[in-house]
């Protein structure tokens, strides 16, 4: 049931777009192939249910304001509010070590984020046995499938100009952390 909810809150905020909402399809549909694996892989995370949504969502945006994808920020902003990520979250993301916004578990992954996003990938082992006292192996790989994940969206959709398409548009947006200076 959670899986087709996150569907159904996907599909909703896809539908809000007031701009640029075919630039990526219109760019991988040149590769058809590629613009088919990507929706099989989109559609393999979007049916991993086994982390809670607020969790992979607030792990998306880490990488994505690393990475100062201004698309997946506004998508995933808009995407977050639906999973129960607060305003004042997605405003001290780039500050979540002492940010109250934050219980230790969204740290825990939020931290994961930031050791997947770095160049070079270093995750130490003490993470990883922090983050096995509240998640379990199989919840390991789906999170570390999605943060993997999301430093492929935004990196193909940087290269790619694919701009933001007004998903946040009213709303709080998470900001760029390089772009910022906050990296």
């Amino acid at each position: 049931m959670r899986v087709l909810r996150q569907v159904w809150s996907t599909i909703a905020v896809l539908a809000r777009a007031r701009r640029n909402r075919t630039d990526l399809l219109r760019a991988l549909g040149r590769r058809p192939q590629l613009l088919i694996g990507t929706g099989l892989y989109e559609l393999a995370v979007a049916s991993s249910a086994r982390v809670e949504p607020r969790l992979k969502v607030l792990a998306e945006l880490k990488v994505a304001g690393l990475v100062a994808c201004e698309h997946c920020l506004d998508i995933g902003s808009a995407l977050a509010r639906g999973a129960g990520v607060t305003e004042l979250q997605l405003r001290e993301l780039h500050a979540y070590r002492s940010s109250e916004a934050f219980d230790e578990e969204e740290r825990l992954v939020l931290e994961l984020a930031e050791a997947m996003t770095r160049v070079p990938v270093v995750v130490p082992d003490e993470l990883r046995a922090r983050l096995g006292v509240s998640l379990s192996k199989a919840q390991l790989a789906e999170l570390a499938a999605v943060i993997a994940w999301e430093n492929q969206r935004a990196r193909l959709n940087q290269a790619l100009d694919i701009r933001p398409s007004g998903f946040s548009d009213g709303a709080f947006c998470a900001r760029p952390e390089i772009a910022a200076g906050r990296a």
